[in-house]
């Protein structure tokens, strides 16, 4: 059996944060947030992950491989599917994964693989086959979250349909990003890649 591999000290209170914060919001909003499994609107598009989201997406990986290695094959193939077929216009190194850092690199990324799904989502079911192990943009996708360091609270499209201002601003969700910042600060590391590349590592 693989031992699975050793994620970097506060992650798992990160997750935990940020999966009791969701709890909260989904109390709070009730109907008005309707993100459940086999709503997909957030799997399309490429997204940049950073290194602590390609680290639990990697022991993810090795998890699936000791407990449900179908499933993981499955996942290593999507994978590489989607990097065959994205690849060559990969607005970075593909042979790491890394993306690219230039102003040109990252006006390419605005038009990267946007209506492509990601290589986690089960095409049969809608269901995401790394949910436990999701990157943090996911995690904090649907509710409403603080936008920048302005007033402006963003949130999925489809959630908060009739909801006012006021309704929306009650169900803010708070993102622990200096406790993330410190993680990731941690690494050593400030490159980005996707999940594609996480998945295959």
């Amino acid at each position: 059996m693989l031992a699975v591999m050793k994620l970097p000290f506060g992650d798992s209170e990160l997750v935990q944060i940020m999966d009791a914060a969701l709890g909260d919001v989904a109390r709070r909003a009730g109907a008005w947030l309707v993100c459940r499994e086999s709503c997909t609107q957030c799997c399309f598009g490429a997204f940049r992950i950073n290194e602590l989201d390609a680290l639990r997406l990697e022991a993810g990986m090795e998890a699936l491989r000791s407990s449900d290695p179908k499933l993981a094959t499955e996942l290593e193939r999507r994978a590489r599917a989607w990097i065959a077929e994205h690849g060559e216009a990969f607005p970075g190194d593909v042979r790491t994964g890394m993306l690219g850092e230039s102003e040109a690199e990252i006006e390419e990324f605005e038009e990267f693989a946007n209506d492509a799904a990601c290589p986690a989502l089960d095409p049969e079911t809608g269901r995401c086959d790394v949910y436990a192990w999701r990157p943090m943009t996911c995690r904090v996708f649907g509710p409403p979250v603080r936008m920048g360091e302005g007033d402006e609270l963003g949130h999925c499209e489809l959630c908060f349909d009739g909801a006012s201002q006021e309704d929306v601003k009650a169900c803010e969700m708070e993102v622990p990003h200096a406790l993330e910042s410190k993680i990731v600060g941690e690494l050593g590391t400030s490159g980005e890649t996707l999940v594609a590349f996480a998945l295959v590592r």
